[in-house]
């Protein structure tokens, strides 16, 4: 391969944090191998239309200063677009003669499972390409630039909500995304000592968080001196009930992936919990307890859902994804100056890892061992909690893993 004269970057998929790092980290790479970097906008819609856009954004010094690292989202926009979907024998062609036009060599593009699976495609059609993982979901085998800044967005959103759970003794259900796995709802109730977590990789019983629920709720409120409390439970779009089917709307259509848009998670689970507490004939009598019970007006505990929803996705980024960011930046272009392109980057520091792109995509879960952990620790999962029984030995060397 010729020396790269210039590349560009590409943003897609979902908005999250630390993509404006990896912008940052991409185009200042380039710049220290006297490589020129522009911003392509509108993710693959923009790839694909690069033929017709007048100018691009080129990241210079005085460009690259406008672009915030800790800002969530992208400089350079988003859309959800599948090329081997767009309905044209010649868009290979088309697209590279939009980098042709711009001399645009080579292409660092983050984005998620999607995203990378078009990666594969670019890549197979010789068009020289490298991931630079991003996703908030944190499903990819390699950790992925926006999953901790979600993780602790998710994190005060339920933290906050139990202020006003606790000043009308009310369960309190927050549905956040995470599609098929439940990475960022695990970590983020567990962060806000959540009570109940309920992830797609375990089939909910919602009798057992029922029964948690009101022996958790009532026992708070017995032993407050204010006869305060709350319970809060985090619920994951994509969960699932005993028998595997989605406990969700799925009647919202598909993306432009064939993705089932997920909705109504949360809003499931309470309607779950008041029927149980409705036919719970032992209610009147707690409520009684702790003085709260006035027949026909106020016979059980409330039940609230909130879905914070694109909140999860916006704001800042956290330091680690911006550090993260800029490391996967500048070690996707390293990667192609190199001619090692349709891999994923892994970041590094004295060695820049990289991994084939559809292993990477390949869809990662919440693994047995960690939900036993926190149900060791008094979190319910929607189950009869499993005993936790690690392999305890000594280690000589730690791996870099986070999340």
């Amino acid at each position: 391969m010729a020396a790269l004269r210039n590349i560009g970057i590409i943003t897609s998929g979902g908005d999250s944090g630390g993509l404006n790092a990896v912008i940052r980290g991409a185009a200042g790479a380039a710049a220290s191998l006297g490589i020129g970097a522009y911003l392509i906008p509108h993710g693959y819609a923009g790839l694909y239309n690069l033929e017709g856009i007048s100018q691009l954004a080129m990241l210079d010094e005085r460009r690259l200063d406008a672009v915030v690292s800790l800002r969530a989202g992208s400089e350079a926009g988003h859309s959800r677009v599948k090329i081997g979907r767009i309905d044209d024998v010649g868009k290979y062609d088309r697209i590279r003669r939009g980098m042709a036009r711009f001399e645009i060599d080579g292409l660092v593009i983050a984005g998620g499972d999607d995203t990378g699976s078009v990666v594969v495609d670019l890549a197979a059609q010789g068009i020289a390409c490298v991931h630079a993982p991003k996703t908030m979901d944190l499903d990819l085998q390699t950790y992925s630039v926006g999953g901790d800044s979600a993780v602790n967005r998710i994190a005060r959103f339920v933290q906050d909500a139990k202020t006003t759970g606790t000043t009308h003794r009310r369960i309190m259900i927050t549905e956040v995304f995470g599609r098929y796995a439940g990475h960022t709802a695990l970590r983020g109730g567990v962060a806000a000592d959540a009570d109940c977590i309920l992830i797609p990789e375990i089939p909910a019983d919602l009798d057992v968080v029922y029964a948690h629920a009101r022996q958790r709720l009532f026992r708070r409120m017995r032993e407050s001196d204010c006869l305060g409390g709350t319970y809060t439970i985090v619920a994951a779009e994509g969960l699932r009930g005993e028998d595997g089917e989605l406990l969700t709307d799925t009647s919202q259509g598909v993306d432009a992936f064939g993705h089932g848009k997920l909705a109504g998670a949360g809003r499931f689970v309470r309607e779950a919990l008041e029927r149980r507490l409705e036919e719970d004939a032992e209610i009147a009598g707690m409520m009684e307890s702790v003085g709260m019970f006035v027949a026909d007006i106020y016979e059980r505990p409330e039940v609230r859902d909130l879905v914070p929803g694109h909140l999860v996705r916006s704001g800042e980024s956290t330091a680690y994804d911006v550090n993260f960011g800029k490391q996967i930046g500048a070690a996707a272009v390293i990667l192609l100056s190199r001619d090692t392109t349709g891999v994923t980057a892994t970041g590094g520091e004295t060695e820049i890892g990289y991994m084939p792109t559809d292993a990477a995509i390949h869809q990662r879960h919440v693994t047995e061992p960690m939900v036993a952990l926190y149900e060791s620790l008094g979190v319910c999962f929607g189950r009869s909690p499993r005993p936790y029984e690690p392999l305890v030995q000594q280690v000589d060397t730690i791996p870099v893993r986070y999340l």
